[in-house]
């Protein structure tokens, strides 16, 4: 059965005026048809990348927006809250930066109040080492001839009594002045 009615309409693709025989016929030729196809399916496609990306960004806040309104967090929760590792947290939590407490095996808990905390104390400065000139030090090797002390011991003391150490070339240097005071309080003790 064929049909006898002719229709012009204008090609959804390339624009272009056409003589269609049916009345669902949208382009003027196979070619466009294939064209115009590929076009629609590579638009779904696009589409859906973009919602896909829009879902994943709301997942992402959201859970940021959730660990805010918790009062106790674990572990997991602090590391995406500060935005840094689990380890890191946990190396926190064992130098007192961050209280928490262990209910139990695998129970970590972290008061959100305590994060807060964190950012609302006044920045912690560290004051500023005193810098020495090589000419006010001696060098180890100095230090353990004028005390007449093994290269072992002058290393215990100078950890023990936090002495900064200078180092410049191959060599390290200690300060005049702090290993003076170390051996001469050392020397008050014994007698």
């Amino acid at each position: 059965m064929s049909s006898n009615i002719s229709i012009q309409k204008v090609c959804e693709y390339c624009g272009k005026d056409f003589t269609a025989k049916t009345t669902v016929t949208r382009c003027c030729s196979d070619d466009c048809a294939k064209k115009a196809y590929k076009a629609r399916k590579r638009a779904e496609k696009i589409n859906n990348a973009i919602e896909v990306v829009e879902v994943k960004k709301q997942k992402k806040v959201k859970p940021i927006e959730d660990l805010r309104e918790r009062e106790f967090l674990t572990a997991k929760e602090v590391c995406i809250l500060l935005n840094c590792s689990v380890r890191s947290v946990y190396y926190y939590i064992s130098n007192g930066i961050i209280e928490a407490t262990n209910l139990g095996n695998r129970l970590t808990r972290i008061k959100r109040s305590n994060i807060d905390k964190l950012f609302n104390d006044n920045l912690r400065r560290q004051p500023k080492e005193k810098q020495y000139n090589v000419s006010e030090c001696f060098s180890i090797s100095e230090a353990q001839k004028k005390y007449n002390i093994s290269e072992s011991a002058l290393q215990k003391i100078i950890q023990r009594e936090e002495i900064p150490k200078i180092k410049q070339g191959k060599f390290v240097y200690i300060p005049k002045v702090l290993i003076d005071e170390v051996f001469n309080t050392e020397k008050k003790d014994v007698f």
